[in-house]
């Protein structure tokens, strides 16, 4: 190095480190009060919540959620997970009504239509096969599952519907397309 760049290297690092020397007590010290207060004020809540007479509710978490904030037919519990895809649930009706969907893994997409309700079942969850779905439409008045089309991709989604055809879009990542299915019947 030469003279020049030897001095700046030099005073840039004292005031490095005079900045570090002046600033660290700072720090450190703000660092023990926030310990400190935290502490004190967590010493505090444990005292008053053994003042406390009344017991805290116990939240029982079944592992049953909704599976469609259009619809509060359905119900689903996570049967697999995953990685970097999606979950796949069993499914049974909130009324309680036994029903032929409980025999099938489904995805979490549900969408809502006056015939009943679009479903995503699948038909493996061997990581080596999926994604191997079957959209399938449920009639819940009478139980019934009827399998509209078959995709192969995790991107899908009703675009359209048009009297008694849905147009389902889909996209796997190189390729897309569209899939006119009845539903009539």
């Amino acid at each position: 190095m030469n003279k020049i760049q030897l001095l700046f290297h030099h005073v840039f690092k004292f005031i490095w480190n005079a900045i570090f020397i002046i600033s660290y007590p700072v720090l450190a010290t703000f660092g023990v009060l926030f310990v400190t207060v935290t502490m004190f004020f967590s010493w505090i809540s444990t005292l008053l919540s053994r003042l406390s007479k009344s017991k805290v509710k116990e939240v029982v978490n079944s592992g049953w959620e909704q599976m469609s904030n259009e619809s509060d037919l359905l119900e689903g519990k996570l049967y697999k997970q995953i990685i970097f895809g999606p979950n796949c649930y069993h499914f049974r009706r909130r009324d309680g009504i036994p029903s032929i969907i409980e025999d099938f893994i489904f995805g979490k997409k549900v969408k809502v239509l006056d015939e009943g309700l679009i479903v995503e079942k699948w038909n493996t969850t061997d990581i080596k096969e999926i994604p191997d779905f079957d959209i399938c439409l449920y009639n819940p008045d009478d139980d019934k599952l009827t399998k509209l089309t078959n995709v192969k991709c995790f991107d899908w989604h009703l675009s359209e519907k048009t009297d008694d055809f849905l147009y389902f879009k889909w996209f796997d990542g190189i390729q897309g397309g569209e899939v006119k299915v009845s539903i009539a019947g």
